[in-house]
């Protein structure tokens, strides 16, 4: 159990890793991918970061 618990807080912080760099990536002038798309994928990856973590919490304290 402690290892899928670790699972979902390793994939959370790597989702919101993710989000950071593509918020930074579409404040750079000439980026291929649209500020649009990258802006659907940050808010994506931080929704299922957060969500992540909250699935994470709850198994650690079920855990407890």
């Amino acid at each position: 159990m402690d290892g899928i618990i670790f699972g979902f807080f390793a994939l959370s912080v790597i989702l919101v890793i993710s989000m950071v760099y593509n918020i930074m990536s579409f404040k750079r002038p000439g980026i291929y991918p649209p500020k649009s798309i990258l802006k659907k994928r940050a808010g994506m990856m931080g929704t299922a970061g957060a969500a992540s973590l909250v699935i994470g919490s709850i198994l650690w304290w079920i855990a407890s």
